[in-house]
């Protein structure tokens, strides 16, 4: 008998399902575009229910040819985002999104609906590498392709998106299998739309911009020292060593534009030196979350952080 034949499948797995997606994309940063989308939709057990793909026409250079192999000959043809928003939507409604780097691909996509003014409708994502970690696996890293070989799938177009959603359902649903037999908890995220950042960092407005997302820019170093942690109900200082993790309602970018702008170090990880986290989950299971917990960070939500922001005091 296996788990999912069983009552020991834990209660408090999803029910709805998951759609693991992987995207191919013209690059990485803010501005880049998704150019394909491979999904395979897993019933609450991890079992394949069906598959779907599409290219996508991102209106500009291709970007890395050399690692997805989509020319712009390849794209010329192929529908917009737009035109295939509705058909993505209908297979990751309901359902967890699972992908590896899972954040990566959600932003992406996210930022795709947010061009075409439309809201994505996943509401909780899964990151298989921060299961395969959690699950302890006897592995030298957690790529993809190390997982696969660790369960014995046998991938055949690397950097395709549907096969790469395809190896990565199968890596899933064994990694599923192992966490409902030893009752691990699932590391669920909640997803977040970003807005646009008000000016006078007033009210988050409550309707979503289509014109949230800009180009990310390269931000100047600091100029003022660090002054330690923030002290709870105290000011933020010029200085302070700021990280955020997880989902946040502003968007990420602009958010840490304005930090930089108010004189504050915005912090790639956490340590004995960071001032504060920024996290609207401080339970998750992000590095800096786990991190934080460990050596006692001080942590805001998003909101609280926002307000921290209208006041940030001069170095005395």
């Amino acid at each position: 008998m296996t788990v999912e034949d069983s009552d020991e499948w834990p209660e408090a797995y999803p029910a709805g399902g998951y759609a693991v997606v992987d995207v191919e994309t013209t690059g990485l940063a803010a501005d880049d575009r998704v150019i394909s989308i491979g999904v395979y939709e897993l019933d609450r057990f991890g079992v394949p229910q069906d598959h779907w793909y599409t290219l996508v026409n991102p209106d500009r250079d291709p970007g890395p040819v050399w690692i997805h192999g989509l020319t712009s000959s390849h794209l010329r043809g192929a529908p917009r985002f737009p035109e295939v928003a509705a058909e993505l939507s209908a297979r990751l409604a309901g359902k967890v999104m699972v992908a590896h780097n899972a954040q990566f691909d959600w932003k992406m996509l996210a930022r795709e609906y947010g061009r075409a003014a439309l809201e994505i409708p996943t509401e909780q994502r899964l990151c298989t590498v921060v299961l395969s970690r959690d699950l302890a696996l006897p592995l030298p890293n957690h790529r993809l392709a190390t997982l696969a070989a660790h369960f014995g799938v046998v991938p055949e177009r690397a950097h395709h998106a549907l096969d790469d959603a395809r190896v990565l359902a199968a890596v899933f649903r064994r990694s599923l299998k192992l966490a409902a037999a030893g009752g691990l908890r699932l590391p669920l995220v909640n997803c977040v739309m970003p807005v646009a950042l008000p000016e006078a960092l007033g009210e988050i407005p409550s309707q979503r911009r289509a014109a949230w997302f800009r180009p990310a820019r390269r931000r100047p170093a600091c100029p003022y020292p660090n002054p330690g942690r923030w002290q709870a109900s105290g000011p933020l200082v010029q200085g302070m060593r700021v990280a955020i993790t997880g989902d946040t309602a502003v968007d990420r970018e602009q958010l840490e534009d304005r930090m930089t702008e108010a004189g504050l170090h915005v912090a790639s990880s956490v340590s004995s030196r960071t001032s504060l986290l920024v996290t609207n989950e401080p339970d998750s299971w992000t590095t800096k979350a786990r991190r934080a917990r460990e050596i006692g960070t001080p942590v805001v939500d998003e909101a609280a952080f926002l307000q921290l922001l209208r006041d940030v005091r001069p170095q005395s």
